[in-house]
């Protein structure tokens, strides 16, 4: 049976607020990449519940976390059609992306 690694090393400051996030993922060629912000999910099987860490760093502009959680939805929606088929809803969820995107005044990246 094979298997991957992937690491994650948060530095906190005396408040336990996290001043940098460091990931790696040796088997796809990413080592020690830095990132502002993070929200990992995961399934419990047993407690039919999602575990969920989500952090941010304290330079994280609020523009850049408008972005962020707009474009970690959209790749939802798409992770939600290819695992379920459910296209409709994906289409809908994309579409509160669209909704989102307007009222946050998000213009793309230039």
């Amino acid at each position: 049976m094979d298997s991957s690694k992937i690491e994650i090393n948060v530095t906190t400051d005396e408040n336990k607020v996290p001043e940098q996030i460091i990931w790696s993922a040796p088997q796809a060629n990413v080592i020690n990449k830095e990132a502002k912000a993070m929200i990992l999910a995961m399934w419990d099987k047993d407690e039919r519940n999602t575990l969920r860490i989500d952090l941010w760093d304290k330079e994280m502009e609020v523009e850049e976390m408008k972005f962020f959680v707009h474009q970690t939805i959209l790749t939802l929606a798409d992770s939600f059609e290819r695992a379920t088929g459910e296209d409709k809803m994906a289409a809908t969820m994309r579409d509160f992306c669209d909704y989102y995107a307007e009222k946050m005044n998000l213009q793309p990246n230039s």
